[in-house]
């Protein structure tokens, strides 16, 4: 392995620091490598070609008041693989909001579980406005270059995805900003985009071309400030929503911010063609979804999977501390998050609901190549109770509705697993599985390698990486072919 230490951030905070989403599997880095012909058990499949990213939550100053694991500042892995062999880098996002903390050496903006009125300056990002733009939550690879992105709106950071070196904003956001989950459509090369506010009219939705332009931008009337986190999309359309759990009214007006779940209200579900205006709503229970996994077209129905809580507001635990309040909303279990199937009928404007699984699951991937067509398999995460840490891969069969579990070993966590389709694959599984683990036993991290068809049969290779790194959540898979100057020896990496 040939490494080198490229960097290292500022990190105030203490030595015997006891945040549980500080320490232990999420112990934040401070240090950026890059490391070449990384160390390997098993084998690299000669034909899997091209990047691995995933973004997390990486703080590195204690909060003004009370952490919370979303507030950690954006760091970007990426490892490549190419010609059997594979490489590692980490980066922090240079966003506004690092730099400014970095130069202060504290933290200057109020998180999610503070009062705006915290924070030190009177600018800042976010819906709910006076927050850090960490662009911490999401990346996805579009027009060549890697995109970063905050979950409660912000800039949209761009990257080289090779060197990760932040190359500035998109310039097309909106003043808004853009919420995480941006959809790259890989028929197309276009993206499609949301952003949310609490003043009117409260949704935007809007398309980016494949040359990286602006080609469509639409308000979207909502009753008031809601929270959604998610979109998908089909050929045609796209499909927002409206959920039954957002900030309280009342309590904005007093400048704070705790979400309710109002069971009196439906879930909306806002179908719009893709290059238009008018919004079609559809009500379905009463529910609130954090992930989609996709969505196509069959007939006159839209046909929507995503992962359904049955408690979108699990009960206060009481007596067990601010901790144990705050996190019960990141337990699968005590959220009961199952895969399930909506039906939007856009002729007779009626939904049906089913439940594919009875299993608790999470972040669920796709082949990339079948977004917004129809599919049969979608890969997920298992987690620890009580934790938000990945301790499985579920890979769940839509057709035959069967399911099939690796679990990694007890004190090994993972991180949302991307597909990579074999170059010429015919089959939807063809390809390959790859996921970034924090190892509490051996101290290290290794990145996974699996055959998708072959889940159970464990990985096929293991990279070693060159420092234990911080357990993170979403990620993506972007093909050698579709990254700038990879096969000619032009990628500057």
């Amino acid at each position: 392995m040939d490494v080198e230490i490229v960097g290292r951030a500022l990190s105030t905070l203490p030595e015997d620091d006891d945040h549980p989403y500080r320490t232990g599997p999420w112990r934040p880095q401070t240090t950026e490598w890059r490391a070449d012909d990384l160390e390997v058990t098993g084998e690299i499949p000669a034909d899997l070609d091209g990047v691995y990213l995933r973004n997390t939550e990486n703080p590195v100053h204690p909060a003004i008041s009370l952490y919370h694991p979303f507030d950690g500042d954006g760091m970007i892995h990426v490892v490549g693989f190419r010609d059997g062999k594979a490489f590692y880098r980490n980066r922090f996002v240079r966003t506004d909001g690092f730099t400014a903390e970095q130069e202060a050496g504290r933290a200057l903006w109020a998180g999610i579980a503070e009062r705006p009125a915290l924070s030190l300056r009177a600018d800042g990002w976010g819906a709910r406005t006076r927050m850090k733009d960490a662009s911490s939550t999401d990346i996805v690879v579009h027009a060549g270059q890697a995109l970063s992105s905050f979950w409660q709106c912000g800039d949209l950071y761009r990257l080289d995805p090779l060197t990760l070196e932040t190359l500035g904003k998109s310039p097309w956001a909106p003043q808004w900003g853009v919420s995480a989950h941006t959809k790259v459509d890989a028929r197309t090369g276009e993206l499609l985009f949301f952003s949310y506010a609490t003043e009117a009219p409260y949704l935007r939705y809007g398309v980016v071309g494949p040359d990286n332009r602006l080609k469509h931008l639409t308000d979207i009337p909502l009753p008031g400030p809601r929270l959604p986190h998610d979109m998908a999309f089909t050929e045609n359309y796209a499909v927002l929503n409206d959920f039954p759990l957002f900030w309280d009214p009342e309590l904005i007006a007093q400048g704070k911010y705790a979400s309710r779940f109002h069971r009196d209200l439906p879930s909306r579900f806002g179908v719009v063609p893709r290059h238009g205006t008018d919004v079609r709503w559809f009500e379905a229970d009463p529910t609130y979804v954090l992930h989609f996994v996709n969505a196509y077209e069959d007939g006159d129905e839209i046909v929507v999977d995503g992962f359904h809580q049955g408690c979108p507001e699990p009960a206060d635990p009481g007596g067990k501390g601010v901790y144990q309040r705050m996190f019960r909303f990141l337990a699968l279990e005590r959220m009961e998050t199952r895969l399930h199937r909506w039906r939007l009928n856009l002729v007779t404007g009626q939904v049906k609901e089913e439940r594919i699984s009875e299993r608790f699951t999470e972040f669920g991937m796709i082949n990339p190549n079948l977004g917004g067509q129809p599919y049969r398999y979608t890969y997920a995460a298992t987690q620890r109770p009580g934790w938000f840490l990945f301790d499985g891969i579920v890979r769940h069969d839509l057709h035959t509705g069967s399911e099939e579990r690796y679990a990694l070993p007890e004190g090994v966590y993972g991180s949302e697993t991307a597909m990579a389709p074999r170059p010429g694959a015919t089959a939807e599984d063809d390809g390959y599985l790859i996921t970034l683990t924090t190892d509490m036993n051996a101290d290290r991290s290794e990145c996974l390698v699996f055959d998708a068809a072959r889940l159970t049969d464990g990985p096929i290779a293991r990279v070693r990486l060159p420092e234990r790194i911080s357990s993170g959540t979403h990620a993506t898979w972007a093909a050698g072919s579709a990254l700038p100057g990879w096969h000619d020896g032009t990628d500057g990496r």
